[in-house]
């Protein structure tokens, strides 16, 4: 599954980056909010990897329905989207820091292409909705929330345990 590819790399990396990088773009980014900063210090291994399982259900559940109905979903095609579009952010961070960021290797190696093989897949089967730029801006949306809402989860446990 391109997902468990994808997220591995991160998994292995992202923890250390953050430790090591942090300083630095705080340094080339002063525009960002200190509140961003210590948030993102704040991630260690455990809630990361917590936040990464519950992310898995996520990518799951969409997968689970996209087979029910044929590729027909909504919730199937927005996630897809969502896949893609994170991997042209990954890409894009890479990009603007002229330098290594977790994910950036996966993202133009796995993410990106299968998400143009799954959408040309929903095409030729004539199951693929048409790509408007709300349906673009719903996809970046979910993918925030997504990733939001199981870092705050994967925080709420961890503060439990």
């Amino acid at each position: 599954m391109p997902w468990a590819v994808h997220d591995t790399e991160e998994l292995v990396t992202v923890p250390r980056w953050v430790r090591t990088r942090l300083p630095d773009l705080r340094e080339k980014m002063p525009w960002v909010p200190e509140a961003v900063w210590r948030q993102l210090g704040s991630v260690d291994a455990r809630e990361f990897t917590t936040a990464v399982a519950a992310m898995a259900v996520v990518v799951a559940a969409a997968a689970a329905d996209g087979h029910r109905t044929g590729g027909r979903s909504v919730v199937h095609q927005t996630v897809l989207d969502a896949f893609g579009l994170h991997g042209v952010v990954h890409v894009a961070q890479a990009a603007v820091l002229r330098a290594y960021t977790p994910g950036s290797v996966t993202s133009p190696l796995v993410v990106i292409p299968f998400t143009l093989w799954a959408r040309a897949r929903l095409r030729r089967a004539g199951t693929l909705r048409p790509t408007r730029a709300r349906d673009l801006t719903l996809a970046l949306t979910f993918a925030t929330a997504a990733a939001t809402g199981t870092h705050a989860l994967a925080r709420s446990l961890q503060r439990t345990h």
